[in-house]
């Protein structure tokens, strides 16, 4: 064993010292960035990755402190900083600090989630966590329960699986044309049937549309419907559609990776009514709920379609050990090693409690029409729609010079010229947006994760998109 690298049992205080220079390299490495991502674009940062690691492999190593203090300057240097409040593209959040010094924790611990003898501690805080957040979606349930997933994919596919398993192989999918792509992987790697798309003029599925398809199909059906569509931040109309999958017998799936936690606010919660009438739900607290990835949930209305998970090892769950009392752990994911992802989430349950998270939640919804307000102020800048929740898309306009219309006018750009203001921006390293493709135009997306965003920040956001069209 190197004495530079002792196991944590044996010296506790490694960890604080490694931990002092990993702290002050990002440190470093943030003002050397100095805004939310590098500037110079994808050669630029490939360079000076390749010149900071040198030899991945060298034959004589340099050292911990060494190793930290450069490749962790250099990661956090060339970050995409979720914490920059002008870092607003995807679905993907500045973590708490304290869910981010729990996953520390479960790191250092390394328990191992697939028998009760590698996890006793770890196992038991899982179950009760997950049956909480379950209690959350199906509050009508005597016995609701969740698995802990990697995010929204597995969550996904996981429901289609147990879909399959109760209902066969002939299971067909009904989603909308607004669904994740993780439902149509999903089928493919199940083996099942290409799922049917419904159109979605408006960004939602539309409920007659839905009963009309029902109506329509033969055999096992699963509708899977999504509560924060990715482009738009969209909530499909869950009560009508859970009605029409009651009125014909079909199973309701509702994808709330996005949306889902929007459920700890009491006043945005509605948005989410008809939620606990799915048969399953797929949840991201790595998106509204600031943990580091992964932290995704599936919940489930009835315990006992878990069963289909179950899975006999004998060196991990033995009959016999079962019959004795130790917990079987392999149903609870199709992974065998897993970390105890659930560490971070219950420390941030217990520091903030359901109303600190919903204050984080109304404080992203708010940011977000305050972007709206300010788009729709801006002359040129056209605003898609209000944003449902935390999704703000956007486009500019033209500056009327030489295109034979006088300034002022602001006739439409074209895609290519939009998409060319979201590089420019990516590359000087001035803001992170995403794009998104509604009624057949291109538009800019900024999607609000960040809660210490301000109204000045938003402005900024809006000035260099200005600055950045008018170039």
């Amino acid at each position: 064993m190197c004495a530079a690298l002792p196991p944590l049992a044996a010296d506790p205080t490694a960890l604080s010292r490694l931990l002092g220079t990993t702290l002050d390299a990002l440190r470093e490495g943030a003002a050397i960035r100095g805004g939310p991502l590098p500037a110079g674009g994808p050669d630029t940062v490939a360079h000076q990755v390749r010149t900071a690691l040198g030899d991945p492999l060298p034959e004589t190593g340099h050292g911990p402190h060494e190793a930290l203090r450069t490749l962790v300057r250099i990661l956090a240097e060339g970050a995409a900083d979720p914490a920059h409040p002008l870092c607003a593209a995807h679905l993907h959040t500045p973590p708490l600090a304290l869910a981010a010094a729990a996953d520390l924790a479960a790191s250092a611990l390394n328990p191992s989630m697939d028998s009760w003898d590698q996890a006793p501690a770890a196992s038991a805080l899982e179950a009760l966590v997950t049956a909480a957040l379950a209690a959350e979606v199906y509050p009508d349930a005597p016995h609701p329960d969740a698995l802990v997933t990697t995010g929204g994919t597995e969550s996904n596919q996981l429901a289609l699986l147990l879909a399959r398993e109760r209902l066969g192989p002939t299971l067909r999918t009904v989603v909308g044309a607004n669904a994740h792509h993780s439902l149509r992987r999903a089928a493919w790697l199940l083996g099942l049937t290409e799922p049917v798309v419904l159109p979605t003029p408006r960004g939602t599925i539309d409920p007659a549309a839905l009963h009309e398809a029902l109506t329509a199909l033969t055999g096992p059906l699963l509708v899977a419907a999504t509560a924060g569509t990715t482009d738009e931040g969209l909530v499909d109309p869950l009560p009508a559609l859970a009605d029409h999958c009651e009125h014909h017998g079909t199973d309701l799936h509702v994808d709330a990776a996005y949306g889902g936690p929007v459920l700890f606010s009491p006043t945005h919660r509605p948005l989410l009514d008809g939620l606990h009438r799915a048969r399953t739900v797929t949840i991201d607290l790595h998106k509204l709920g600031w943990q580091p990835a992964a932290a995704g949930l599936l919940a489930v209305r009835d315990p006992a379609d878990l069963t289909a998970l179950g899975h006999t090892a004998a060196y991990l769950n033995a009959d016999d050990d079962t019959e004795a009392g130790l917990p079987d752990l392999l149903g609870r994911s199709l992974r065998t090693t897993r970390r105890p992802d659930i560490l971070k989430t219950a420390v941030t349950l217990r520091a903030l409690g359901r109303t600190g998270l919903g204050a984080l939640v109304d404080a992203c919804m708010q940011r977000a029409q305050e972007l709206a307000d300010l788009v729709e102020k801006a002359p040129g800048l056209d605003l898609r729609a209000r944003p449902t929740l935390t999704t703000v898309l956007f486009r500019p306009k033209g500056n009327g010079d030489g295109d034979g219309t006088a300034p002022g006018d602001h006739p439409d750009l074209d895609d290519d010229t939009v998409a060319a203001v979201r590089r420019t921006l990516l590359t000087r390293g001035h803001a992170v947006l995403g794009r998104a493709q509604a009624d057949g135009r291109l538009w800019l997306k900024a999607t609000l994760l960040n809660p210490h965003a301000t109204s000045g920040d938003l402005a900024q956001l809006i000035t260099l998109v200005e600055g950045s069209t008018h170039r």
